[in-house]
């Protein structure tokens, strides 16, 4: 039987980025939801390294990952921090003060 613990590095990188990539529009997830959900408790900063080390940025919708209290991860006065918030933003997500409500807008799937 196939455990992810067992896959290669890539491998857990592509399995988080296939779960990031399924977080729809409006939508949030926090680093350890993902880890989570793709079989690696406990494993929220290798969420963020995969995140971090994709080839397709643009197609991997890594804005949507936040902090698990709602926070974005990056500061307010960060290029990335003002990039995140931006499109979070454009997808209808309310963002104060750097942070999301996880009650009205984490991602919770019900066919996982």
């Amino acid at each position: 039987m196939y455990h992810i613990e067992d896959a290669t590095p890539l491998q857990k990188y592509q399995a988080i980025h296939g779960m990031v990539y399924r977080i729809p529009q409006g939508c949030v997830a926090s680093y350890s939801q993902i880890a989570d959900m793709v079989g690696l408790p406990g494993r929220a900063r290798m969420v963020g390294k995969a995140l971090g080390a994709s080839f397709n940025r643009e197609k991997i919708p890594w804005w949507r990952v936040v902090r698990a209290d709602g926070r974005i991860a990056f500061g307010a006065d960060t290029e990335h921090g003002q990039l995140q918030q931006s499109r979070l933003l454009q997808e209808g997500i309310v963002v104060k003060n750097m942070r999301i409500s996880m009650k009205y807008f984490q991602w919770c799937p019900e066919d996982l």
